[in-house]
């Protein structure tokens, strides 16, 4: 069985090529447009991992993984992608539960290869 994957940016061509390249790499991917629409994906997708920008509409990237996290009690591993790499607090990081922070603009093949290595084994991949 395919990996299920979350993808949550306000950016329509980042949530297309990424969907793209993870679906190719043999992925079940799901989209959302916004923090809170995100969340609601989440829960009824329950995916392996999510790929969250960090400034979206309604909820942030960083409140998205917190809030899946209160409300179902998982703890998936999350990647973070953001433009604003240097305002990001390492411990807010860690406190929400993302496991790797990537600056834009990224390589999507960079993307696919850090999601394998997340599924793989969350433990070899650090933040920041």
């Amino acid at each position: 069985m395919a990996k299920r994957i979350v993808i949550a940016d306000d950016e329509m061509h980042i949530l297309h090529i990424l969907a793209i390249k993870l679906r190719n790499a043999g992925y079940e991917v799901f989209t959302a447009g916004d923090g809170e629409e995100a969340l609601h994906v989440c829960q009824k997708e329950k995916p392996d991992l999510i790929i969250t920008d960090y400034q979206m509409p309604y909820r942030n990237g960083l409140e998205l993984c917190e809030a899946y996290r209160q409300r179902t009690g998982m703890i998936i591993p999350a990647m973070l992608i953001t433009a604003r790499e240097h305002d990001i607090r390492v411990e807010d990081v860690q406190k929400h539960g993302v496991d790797l922070v990537m600056a834009k603009p990224f390589s999507p093949r960079e993307v696919v290869q850090a999601v394998a290595t997340l599924l793989e084994d969350p433990e070899h991949i650090s933040v920041g």
